[in-house]
């Protein structure tokens, strides 16, 4: 299937990486591109995101690269406000930035708990409070959350406030899909299981320690099918999510984890 997404715009946060490799964002950018829409891409590291910008412009599409800290008010009304004076409105959100950190309620700094919801809650928080207006005066629009399966279920590596932060998009999600529903806005999230990306590589080498092999050996385990996910397949689920083809789905949770969620292993990986 070809132009799944032709003629639309759509803003993508998180859109470059950390690393080499295809993270969540870029790779969601880059298929919102490859299916015919105009993308905005957005990255605190603006080299980053022109990265990914070289990417889609090398294949054909249509783009432009942003620096925004999307934490800031500011700076999200600037990035909606840019995206509709380039290419006159916007008909998708996809809400991807995200960090983490391991530790529970005593391990965790104060500062780390609220750098982290701020990152990854409030955020897509500020960017549907810009985004909604202008999707209410276009023929309505889709918000795609990248929320994550431990919003639902503990992991070995024990992360309270991302955890935390991933309930709470869920949440966020159900609530503006109810809200504007009948407004043909529908708002959707993707809950991502152990996935290989370069932001979980960077993560497993500054938090955990260790052998980052061995990790990702370990997390491979963790899943039914044996290995971890890559960004392609949850930029597949997004890209389902910001089509029409979804036209009735909303306030979901979309869970792409392998398995991992409805598993429970003989002998749990140490």
């Amino acid at each position: 299937m070809a132009d799944r997404l032709k003629d639309k715009t759509a803003i993508v946060t998180g859109a470059g990486s950390v690393g080499p490799g295809m993270g969540n964002g870029k790779a969601s950018a880059v298929l919102y591109a490859r299916e015919g829409a105009r993308v905005v891409l957005v990255d605190l590291n603006l080299d980053a995101a022109k990265e990914t910008e070289k990417i889609i412009r090398d294949e054909g599409g249509i783009c432009m690269a942003l620096s925004a800290d999307v934490t800031k008010a500011d700076d999200c009304r600037r990035v909606v406000e840019t995206c509709v004076s380039e290419y006159g409105g916007v008909d998708i959100l996809h809400n991807n930035v995200g960090v983490t950190k391991a530790g529970g309620p005593v391990e965790q700094s104060e500062e780390d708990w609220d750098r982290i919801m701020a990152v990854n809650a409030k955020s897509m928080f500020l960017m549907c409070k810009f985004a909604i207006p202008e999707m209410e005066k276009g023929d309505g629009g889709s918000i795609v959350n990248i929320s994550s399966v431990n919003s639902i279920k503990s992991t070995p590596a024990i992360a309270v406030a991302y955890a935390s932060s991933k309930a709470a998009v869920n949440a966020l999600t159900r609530e503006v899909a109810v809200q504007y529903a009948a407004k043909n806005i529908r708002c959707n999230a993707v809950l991502p299981g152990v996935m290989r990306t370069p932001m979980v590589e960077a993560q497993l080498q500054k938090s955990y320690g260790g052998d980052p092999e061995e990790m990702n050996r370990r997390r491979s385990a963790l899943c039914p099918m044996n290995k971890q996910g890559e960004g392609w397949d949850t930029a597949y689920a997004g890209l389902y999510l910001a089509s029409d083809e979804s036209k009735y789905v909303t306030g979901t949770t979309l869970v792409v984890d392998g398995g991992l969620t409805g598993w429970m292993p003989q002998v749990e990986p140490s």
